[in-house]
């Protein structure tokens, strides 16, 4: 397939349209949809310098905002974890009824509580969502739901991250599909320590390249 290069593209779901950046390299072997945490968006500049590594790798992003602008205004939405789900379902959906990108194996990449939205959606949509990568993620929203997740996951942790760690070991726990716990030393929640990021980046492109490619 041809690349694609769109910024600002309408997402339709069935509550209202989102806005995304949409980039597909040439011969691209799979598509991988950013879940971004609370008080983020799609300008994120830590998901953004991962979706960069994992299109360098063959795989397609979208990097979209899971509010509109007036509902980012609202605290408490940035929170509702079942309506973030609903919206990543809703986005993931849309991909595959694209019909440029229908053929492409869909990953999931959720950021802190972006995770459980990822892991939802994965449970929700076992027919569409082949992979799934927490970074710094937050499982425990989504316990529930864990069992049902049948695609391959991955969490991803810093080593200084404590308690998230913890909740990231009882999700492991809860999974029942292929899946990983990796550990990123000397990292902090957010991976801004030199080199961190990076690695979490080549841990995901890794990953979607394992479980992803058909």
């Amino acid at each position: 397939m041809n690349a694609i290069d769109q910024e600002r593209i309408g997402i339709h779901t069935a509550e209202v349209t989102l806005i995304g950046d949409l980039h597909v390299p040439r011969a691209a072997q799979g598509i991988v949809l950013f879940a971004h945490g609370s008080g983020s968006g799609r300008k994120s500049g830590r998901n953004r310098g991962v979706a960069s590594v994992l299109r360098q790798a063959g795989f397609g992003t979208l990097l979209f905002d899971l509010l509109t602008r007036h509902e980012d205004e609202v605290e408490d939405l940035r929170f509702d974890i079942p309506l973030l789900s609903a919206r990543l379902a809703g986005a993931t959906r849309w991909v595959h009824a694209q019909p440029h990108l229908e053929d492409l194996p869909i990953g999931l990449f959720g950021a802190s509580t972006g995770a459980a939205s990822a892991l939802n959606t994965a449970a929700a949509l076992p027919q569409l969502v082949n992979a799934v990568v927490s970074r710094g993620g937050r499982p425990d929203l989504a316990m529930a739901a864990l069992p049902l997740v049948k695609a391959p996951t991955l969490l991803i942790v810093g080593g200084l991250d404590e308690d998230v760690v913890d909740l990231n070991r009882e999700a492991l726990d809860a999974l029942t599909c292929p899946k990983d716990l990796v550990i990123v030393p000397d990292a902090t929640h957010l991976f801004e320590e030199p080199g961190a990021l990076e690695q979490v980046a080549r841990l995901a492109a890794g990953w979607f390249a394992r479980h992803l490619i058909a």
